[in-house]
Formats: structure tokens, C-alpha cells, sequence
């Protein structure tokens, strides 16, 4: 009995202690939900204020970045002449683009035009021989896929991570990770056929106006999964490219603000956006790799108006291993990051600068409608 009566009686100040615990624990997700809840409200901009603030970005780094593929283009053309019906990749900073060879027209922007001895050598001939404009080459055309699909893409991650970060509870660090998979998947899937669409255009010289029998026409040679074909690589590449750097960038800017300022600066998001870009690419390059050679190949395949079947990814992959080894899918390693940490720097610093200053203006806003209605009450 005198067991029971001391077991009870210890009981007590541990039921107090355990319930102080559950009520601090309690406080605890509190303090943690709202934070989340005050970070989602501090990035309370409209979708349309996200998007002119990703097409302001696209188009930035889009002028910044076209240059070293046009002059890295005609270095290959000078190397190895491009005969007709091969396809090349065009990188705008935003998007992979296949460009079909016609040379009909000795005047082609990808032709080579005198010697070049290097990259310096390449800029500063083609400004000099063709003018300034002559580097930004085949963008336009290029823009009208490029542009809507970034906008999508960024919209979508913000709209989705604001979600994620309310619901995800503990693991909301996490929700950067699931949002840019996501939005990647869909802006892919979205745009993926209108680049098959642009490419057999360019291939059998049609205009825009002709678009709906062009659709058509492949719908009923191959089904409506032809529209499609290569979004396989893409997705391969771009989705876990897309989650590696959206976690990395929230991660790399949280940690450079605690030293840098309250604030994420231009300067923060623009190193942040570099260095995630750059782990991102550098892990996804064999998939990269595949995917350029798949994309390729289905646009010398539609060029010669053949069924764009392809190999499959697992195939192309075994060929590159088969030609040049390991190495092989590693092959363009410093290309590919000379271009993708500037444009993902850009790109992100151009966002974050464009969603500062419509937050601003909306706060500005809210305190002057706030003050007009205590001046009037």
C-alpha cells in the first residue's frame, strides 16, 4: 500500500512536468506555423506581379546569356560545317532549343563568316563584321517557347512552396525541393510539344499560319504521344536538376542573409542562384548529356521526314558509354557551367529584385489606403 500511495505521489510532479512539456511543444509549433505563415504573407504578391517578374528575368538573362551560344555555334560551324538537315542546340539561357540546318541561304546566321581563333576572337569579329545585333541570332523565334514557359515555371514553384510550406508542418525546409519538381514537370509537359511543333516547322520551311495541319498531320501519322516524344530526357534531367537547385538556393540564401543582412540582396540571390545552379548542373550533366544527343537525333529524324522514334534513353546512354567511356557522360562539363551559373544568377537575382519591388509598392499601397481611412474615421 505504502508502494501504491509513493508511486502516486511522484506521479504527480511528472504529470505537471510532462504537461508543461506538451504545452511548450505546443508553443513551439505555434511559433513555427506562423513564422511560415508570416514568411508566405511576406512573399504575398499577386500571380501577375510573379510573372511580370519572371518575364522581366527571362528576358534579362535571355540577352545576357544568347551571346556565348551564338559565338560558341559558330565556332562549331567553323570546325565542322553543318550540312543540310543536321540540327544543332540553341541555349537562350532559359531553354534547349533544336535548330534544323538548311543552308539554302549561304547567309545563314550559324554559317561561319570568316577565321575565328577562339571565343574573344569570335565576339570581337562577328560585332566588328556584322554588327551587335548579330549576337543575339535566332532568338526571337526562340523567346516566343522560352519566355511563357519560365513564366509558368516560376509562378507555379512560388504559388506551390507558399502550399507546401503551410501544410508540410516540421518539414516545411523541404517544400523547395517538391515545389520546383512539380512546376518543372509541368511547364516540361506544357511546353514540350510546342518545341517538337517549332522544330518541323522550321524542318519543312511551313509559316505559323499552317500550324493546325502540321499538328494534325503528326496526331495521324503517330497518335497524340507524338506530340510528346523526348519529354522523357527532359523530365530525366530537368526534374531532379530543378529540385537539387530550388532546395540548394532557399538553403545557400537563409544562410547568407544570417551573415550578410536581414534581407536577401541582389548580391545574395544572384551568389546563391550561381552556386545552387552549379551544383545542380554539375550533377545532372550526364542526363544532360543523353538528352542533347536524344533531341538531336529526333530533329535530324523529323528533318528527313522519318518516323521520329529514336533510341531510347537507356540506349543512347549505353552508346555514349560504348564511344567514349564513363567520360563520355561527363562530356562539355565546363560549357555547360560557364553557361548555366551566370544564367541561373541572373535569372533568380532578376526575380527576387522584381518581387521586392512589387512587395514594396503593395505595402505602400496598404499605408496609404490604411492612412486615407484613419483621416476619414
Amino acid at each position: 500500500m505504502a508502494f501504491v500511495c509513493g508511486a502516486h505521489g511522484v506521479s504527480a510532479p511528472l504529470s505537471n512536468a510532462a504537461s508543461l512539456f506538451t504545452e511548450r511543444e505546443t508553443e513551439l509549433r505555434f511559433i513555427n506555423m506562423t513564422s511560415q505563415s508570416s514568411q508566405v504573407s511576406k512573399d504575398s504578391i499577386t500571380p501577375v506581379q510573379q510573372m511580370i517578374a519572371s518575364c522581366s528575368g527571362a528576358l534579362l538573362t535571355s540577352l545576357f546569356v544568347t551571346p556565348l551560344d551564338v559565338i560558341k555555334i559558330r565556332l562549331q560551324a567553323q570546325t565542322s560545317p553543318f550540312p543540310k538537315g543536321k540540327c544543332f542546340v540553341y541555349c537562350n539561357g532559359l531553354m534547349d532549343h533544336i535548330c534544323v540546318c538548311l543552308n539554302e541561304n549561304g547567309k545563314a546566321w550559324y554559317k561561319p563568316r570568316g577565321h575565328f581563333n577562339g571565343t574573344l576572337d569570335a565576339f570581337v569579329k562577328i560585332v566588328r563584321m556584322e554588327g551587335f545585333k548579330s549576337l543575339w541570332s535566332g532568338l526571337p523565334p526562340t523567346l516566343v517557347m522560352a519566355v511563357p514557359a519560365t513564366v509558368i515555371y516560376f509562378t507555379c514553384y512560388d504559388q506551390l512552396c507558399d502550399t507546401l510550406r503551410l501544410r508540410m508542418g516540421e518539414q516545411a525546409d523541404k517544400a523547395p525541393l517538391l515545389a520546383g519538381a512539380i512546376a518543372r514537370v509541368g511547364s516540361a509537359t506544357l511546353i514540350s510539344p510546342l518545341e517538337l511543333i517549332r522544330t518541323k516547322l522550321q524542318s519543312e520551311r511551313q509559316s505559323y499560319r499552317e500550324l493546325s495541319a502540321v499538328i494534325r498531320s503528326a496526331v495521324h501519322a503517330e497518335g497524340w504521344l507524338a506530340l510528346w516524344r523526348g519529354l522523357g530526357p527532359t523530365l530525366l534531367r530537368d526534374v531532379p536538376f530543378s529540385a537539387m537547385y530550388w532546395y540548394n538556393y532557399e538553403k545557400g540564401k537563409s544562410l547568407l542573409c544570417r551573415y550578410k543582412s536581414s534581407e536577401p540582396t541582389v548580391t545574395v540571390t544572384f551568389i546563391a542562384g550561381a552556386v545552387s545552379g552549379s551544383i545542380a548542373s554539375i550533377v545532372t550533366l550526364p542526363f544532360d548529356v543523353v538528352k542533347t544527343r536524344r533531341q538531336v537525333e529526333l530533329g535530324e529524324l523529323q528533318a528527313r521526314n522519318l518516323s521520329a522514334q529514336g533510341s531510347s534513353t537507356y540506349n543512347v546512354m549505353k552508346m555514349i558509354v560504348g564511344e567514349s567511356g564513363i567520360r563520355g557522360l561527363f562530356a562539355g562539363f565546363m560549357p555547360r557551367l560557364i553557361k548555366v551559373a551566370p544564367a541561373c544568377a541572373i535569372m533568380i537575382s532578376t526575380y527576387e529584385f522584381g518581387k521586392a519591388f512589387f512587395r514594396k509598392r503593395n505595402q505602400e499601397e496598404k499605408t496609404q489606403v490604411l492612412a486615407l481611412q484613419t483621416s476619414n474615421g
